[in-house]
């Protein structure tokens, strides 16, 4: 069983500023409800690229609720340009950290968030760079090279409490076990 901090129990508990939002005019949606979690994200942006309301939905676990509960007060109120520097440690350190095991559920609002900031400016997100390795969470090997060398990953059970990739099939857990190695090697 994993510790959650009392912030994290009550972000799950009495999430904030859930549901659809009507008149959102910026939409990012992150996940696989084929493969457990998924987030869709609504912003309301004024002229100025103010950010003056967001919520969210979610279907997934304790700390994908408070996570994205968490997001949404965040960046309530601040400037796309300020909100696009939102990173996932910045929503679990919101939260007083969560378990590693979970680190992915802030990866996935720190996603959808980006994706949301494109809807609006009309940015298309086209296909990822990189190589596909995980197909239940659409993780490509570039981005679980990045995540070893910036969060100091050092197994693939790390990359998948980090970003679910291997926890759906587990197919691809031989190919990013091998990616993890690789980028220790280099150094």
């Amino acid at each position: 069983m994993w510790e959650y901090t009392d912030k994290v129990k009550d972000h799950f508990l009495h999430p904030r500023n859930v549901g659809e939002l009507e008149g959102a005019n910026a939409i990012g949606e992150t996940g696989s409800l084929n493969c457990g979690d998924a987030l869709k994200l609504f912003l309301k942006v004024n002229e100025n690229e103010r950010i003056v309301d967001a919520t969210f939905m979610t279907f997934g676990c304790a700390s994908a609720v408070a996570s994205s509960s968490a997001l949404t007060e965040i960046i309530k109120g601040m400037t796309l340009t300020d909100a696009a520097k939102i990173t996932n440690d910045d929503i679990s350190d919101y939260l007083g950290g969560l378990p590693k095991e979970k680190m992915h559920c802030s990866v996935m609002g720190q996603s959808a968030l980006k994706k949301a900031i494109a809807n609006f400016r009309g940015v298309q997100i086209l296909e990822k760079p990189g190589q596909l390795v995980c197909e239940c969470f659409d993780v490509t090997d570039l981005e679980i090279m990045d995540a070893v060398k910036t969060n100091g990953l050092d197994t693939a059970e790390d990359v998948t409490n980090y970003l679910k990739a291997g926890g759906g099939c587990g197919k691809c857990l031989d190919r990013i076990e091998e990616l993890v190695e690789s980028v220790k090697a280099k150094g």
